[in-house]
């Protein structure tokens, strides 16, 4: 298989569909695209029905590109990382990796034009408060796909129109790449510029600057070098693949010994600015609409990371308390983006932390405007039920007492 078959192939996958984000290739399954959060077949000249092991190892390698760290990757630990460009059509970021003897593919398209925080939508918090941050640790945390990477290049693309700052970036790939505008970007890429987030933030250190992006928290030397940049007066964002703040301060407490575990926490307490969590739910009428859970730095916060979390002290419980800071947790985004009618029901239900406040409010909200709920429809239920007459099996007026009809005994 040559390169520009290749192409041709990533390319058909593109056009097939409007809103694609991934493009997965697994031997026997055709050709996948995922569209909206949903896997779509992509049909292709010549067909190709299911992939055989010959043609994703063909395609593997042509995505390997002869590049020796990547070809030793795959084989060592059974996965590797890269980057790859269809010339006037998209990037990639790849993941290849082995399942039962055979290659698997998965690029995820990257979006070459930079976002910015009003295209996304995104609460006024980020521009007031979050994108302004001198020093800290900010946090963007969800699962894979949920658009960590997008919301953390509107905030350096705010930071670039803003600040004369100088701005370095450690990525796994680079996905934006940002132009020079009022900020100095350097923007370094793993495996080709350095070979481990840690050496590369050790390094970071030494450059100068004032805001560092690392591309992902993945262990334990990362997270005790990005909370040493905070502490020495740097602005560092990275990101974590956890669902909530609470199970993000967990999830960076596990990385430590226990014995280590109380320093941390008071490190961690210094430093953390925000935690900005997402979920995407599939919008009403297509497309996905972002959900977020958002927490700030305050004295409650800070004592319950020291302290841990506690009745009266939970994370949930604080960023319900600070709302009208601007604070958020999933349950109120939830019911938010139902009422907007950006969700329906089920999603907002599905999507939330605590399912039973979120019914409750939303029942209320539909009372508010007059519409029916699960708990008037029992009641008008119930109420048809006790209205109508008694009657007895057969269809007959019931007996008074209950009793069986009298029978009449013939002389």
């Amino acid at each position: 298989m040559r390169a520009n078959e290749l192409n041709y192939i990533l390319k058909t996958m593109l056009d097939s569909q409007e809103d694609v984000s991934d493009l997965i290739m697994t031997v026997g399954k055709p050709l996948q695209v995922e569209s909206s959060g949903e896997l779509v077949k992509v049909g292709i000249e010549p067909d190709i029905e299911r992939l055989t092991p010959f043609q994703s190892e063909m395609i593997t390698l042509n995505l390997v590109g002869g590049m020796r760290r990547l070809t030793e990757d795959l084989l060592r630990s059974g996965s590797c990382d890269s980057s790859y460009f269809v010339p006037g059509s998209a990037r990639f970021r790849v993941n290849l990796f082995s399942q039962r003897g055979n290659f698997s593919c998965v690029l995820r398209k990257l979006t070459t034009e930079i976002p910015t925080l009003e295209q996304l939508k995104l609460p006024p918090i980020f521009a007031d408060k979050i994108a302004k941050e001198k020093t800290g640790l900010v946090l963007v945390t969800g699962s894979t796909g949920s658009g960590k990477s997008t919301t953390l290049a509107a905030l350096l693309n705010y930071i670039n129109e803003t600040k004369s700052v100088h701005v370095v970036t450690l990525e796994d790939p680079v996905e934006f790449v940002h132009p020079q505008k009022k900020a100095t970007f350097n923007q370094r890429e793993m495996g080709t510029d350095f070979d481990a987030f840690s050496s590369g933030l050790r390094a970071a250190l030494r450059q100068a600057p004032k805001v560092i992006l690392v591309g992902e928290m993945r262990d334990r030397i990362t997270v005790e070098l990005g909370l040493s940049a905070a502490e020495t007066g740097h602005l560092v964002m990275s990101t974590l693949h956890t669902i909530d703040a609470g199970q993000t301060i967990n999830r960076i407490l596990g990385m430590f010994d226990t014995d280590e575990q109380e320093q941390v926490r008071l490190r961690l307490a210094d430093t953390l600015r925000w935690i900005v969590c997402q979920r995407l739910a599939p919008r009403v009428g297509g497309g996905r609409k972002a959900l977020l859970e958002i927490m700030g730095a305050s004295l409650r916060t800070k004592d319950s990371i020291v302290q841990g979390e506690a009745e009266g002290r939970s994370f949930y419980e604080i960023i319900e308390a600070s709302a009208m800071l601007g604070w958020c947790h999933f349950d109120m985004a939830c019911v938010e983006a139902y009422k907007e009618g950006a969700i329906t029901e089920e999603n907002a239900a599905l999507f939330c932390t605590k399912k039973g406040v979120v019914s409750r409010l939303i029942d209320r909200l539909k009372t508010e405007r007059g519409e029916a709920t699960e708990a008037t429809d029992e009641l008008k239920l119930r109420e048809d039920t006790s209205s109508k007459p008694a009657s007895s099996s057969n269809g007959g007026p019931k007996p008074v007492g209950g009793g069986s009809p009298m029978k009449l005994k013939l002389k």
